[in-house]
């Protein structure tokens, strides 16, 4: 089973005048609930992991857009660092899927793929899925199952945060960042409705910001 950092649920988070926050959301944030560095710092164990486990197969990296872009680039960071300064090193490629399953706050049914033609590219490949959160499950259950269609040598999937929620279907990712409370989170590139991508840190958006950026 995966280990992970949890965020109890009960967790305030912190003050945002403790940290750097762009002035035009302070008043569309509760709290800030990770902290950049600390999001960092579990990304790098989770390069570690990743590289031990998977290391001396040629991977292609799979990120999934949007939300993943920012954990994505920051893990292959870390695994290119790792690389260079150990001997069974991680061979590594690149390649992107865009995935909507988002209406407004929700979490819907229906999952889009994006790209997804594109998969059969991945037929006797070692994939590494990298996605931002894991809430009901249900869209990386989708992904995979596209995935698996094309048969793929070997499917693993690292997501930075996974939501713990009555709505999940029980799908756990291979490696975790951190477990989350049933709150929406924004910020290091997960958004709401587009918004919020440009904060550092990782926080809670406040109930007037859900009605205020509302599409």
């Amino acid at each position: 089973m995966a280990s992970y950092l949890e965020i109890a649920d009960d967790s305030k988070g912190h003050e945002l005048d403790l940290f750097c926050v762009p002035k035009h959301y302070e008043e569309d944030l509760d709290s800030v609930i990770i902290p950049n560095g600390l999001i960092k710092d579990r990304t790098e164990r989770l390069a570690r992991d990743i590289v031990r486990d998977m290391g001396g197969h040629h991977i292609v990296a799979l990120c999934v857009l949007k939300g993943g872009y920012k954990f994505f680039a920051d893990l292959m960071d870390y695994i290119k660092t790792l690389n260079q300064n150990i001997d069974k090193s991680l061979p590594l490629t690149v390649d992107f899927i865009r995935l909507k399953s988002y209406s407004n706050d929700q979490s819907t049914n229906c999952v889009k793929v994006i790209g997804g033609d594109e998969l059969s590219a991945l037929t006797g490949k070692n994939v590494l899925i990298v996605e931002d959160i894991v809430e009901t499950g249900k869209t990386m259950e989708t992904l995979l199952k596209l995935l698996n269609e094309c048969q793929p040598k070997m499917v693993k999937v690292a997501s930075l945060l996974v939501k713990r929620t009555p709505r999940s279907s029980g799908y756990r990712p291979d490696y975790i960042g951190f477990e989350v409370p049933d709150k929406f989170l924004v910020g290091y590139a997960l958004d709401y409705n587009e918004y919020f991508r440009d904060l550092s840190h990782i926080c809670i958006l406040s109930d007037q910001a859900k009605e205020k950026y509302k599409v």
